[in-house]
C-alpha cells in the first residue's frame, strides 16, 4: 500500500503534498509516494540544525511539524 505526506496550506484552504527534492506541491498527482509507512514517517520527522554564533539549534519546521502520513 503506497503512502504520501501532506500538510495544510498556510494561506487559503486545502493541502500541500511532499514532492521531494525540498519541494511541496498542491497537485495531488505530483506527490512523492512511499512503499512503506516507516519511510514516509522518517521523511516527515525531518529536522533542521542551525548554528548561530556559538549555539546550535535543532528544530522541526512547521510544514513538517504539521504534516500527516496518509495511506492510499
Amino acid at each position: 500500500m503506497p503512502y504520501h505526506i501532506k500538510t495544510p496550506k498556510t494561506l487559503g484552504t486545502g493541502d500541500l503534498y511532499w514532492k521531494g527534492d525540498n519541494t511541496w506541491t498542491d497537485t495531488y498527482s505530483d506527490r512523492k509516494q512511499y512503499s512503506s509507512e516507516s519511510d514516509a514517517n522518517t521523511q516527515a520527522a525531518t529536522t533542521v540544525t542551525r548554528t548561530i554564533g556559538d549555539k546550535t539549534y535543532t528544530y522541526q519546521p512547521n510544514w513538517w511539524k504539521n504534516s500527516t502520513v496518509v495511506s492510499e
